[in-house]
């Protein structure tokens, strides 16, 4: 299932972290957690996912360094000891699990949809007809 399966699904449990407000940005423009990741050229699912596998301690380090080259939000410089345990607050994290590992898919992970299943199908019998019937399919 692609990212915007899950979207169309009702959302992600990223959902209340990634969309958190972190300010208003020196255009006076609000910018949420998704957006300052995607500014900083990080894709804001994976980051999370990765973030809600870590410790409390372990993703709240690593994201005030990502926070830290975010300087579109001057009220952020000012204040990250406030704004960074809430943020890790809201990460999703599965009951009894270290990190949240059945909470979203891994940030690596693919599936494989119907679309080139159906092409290596199509050339597989392409292959089966060439060979066996002795054809080239055009029928000649």
């Amino acid at each position: 299932m692609s990212r915007m399966d899950y979207l169309r699904h009702g959302g992600t449990a990223f959902d209340g972290f990634l969309y958190a407000d972190l300010g208003q940005d020196r255009a006076g423009n609000s910018v949420s957690v998704l957006s300052a990741l995607a500014r900083l050229g990080l894709d804001p699912w994976d980051e999370a996912a990765d973030l809600s596998a870590l410790s409390s301690e372990g993703a709240r380090s690593r994201l005030e360094g990502v926070l830290a080259r975010f300087y579109d939000v001057p009220s952020l410089g000012r204040d990250p000891g406030a704004t960074i345990p809430r943020l890790v607050g809201l990460l999703p994290k599965a009951q009894g699990q270290k990190g949240g590992e059945g909470t979203a898919p891994p940030s690596g992970a693919k599936a494989l949809g119907f679309g080139p299943i159906f092409a290596i199908l199509l050339v597989a019998l392409l292959l089966v007809q060439t060979f066996i019937l002795g054809t080239d399919g055009t029928g000649d």
